[in-house]
């Protein structure tokens, strides 16, 4: 199924986030605040979806730049993002399938297979080659 994007609903959208390529830290924390005020939400638009992946590809293009990823595992970026959306691992457990794999893997016993990268990326609204797919 194609999904339709409303261009008027989106130039609205676009319109009360601008976003725009980040330049400084101040920005990235103020698209960071954007994210997560856009990932609580329960329920988004078609427009405000595409405005977050916007979004966050602006993020990541930043903080690849700024803050080298090879510094960091698969395993401390998913605490890292836990801790950002402040979750618990039962808030995993959709993603991965029970609460002993959600364990394994916090807790550094488990590598992150395949399937549950592509998982995490699609509940974290980033690229799955965050938690190791591709490595």
């Amino acid at each position: 199924m194609t999904v339709t994007i409303d261009r008027k609903r989106y130039a609205e959208v676009l319109s009360l986030y601008q976003p725009h390529v980040i330049k400084t830290e101040s920005e990235n924390e103020a698209f960071l605040a954007l994210v997560e005020e856009l990932m609580s939400r329960p329920q988004l638009t078609t427009e405000e979806d595409a405005v977050l992946e916007l979004l966050v590809s602006l993020i990541e293009e930043f903080e690849s730049q700024h803050y080298p990823i090879g510094t960091s595992t698969p395993h401390s970026i998913l605490l890292h993002l836990m801790d950002a959306r402040s979750l618990e691992p039962t808030d995993l457990i959709p993603v991965l399938g029970s609460i002993d794999m959600v364990n394994a893997i916090l807790n550094d016993r488990t590598p992150i297979q395949a399937s549950q990268a592509i998982g995490l990326g699609e509940f974290f609204h980033v690229t799955p080659e965050l938690f190791g797919l591709g490595i």
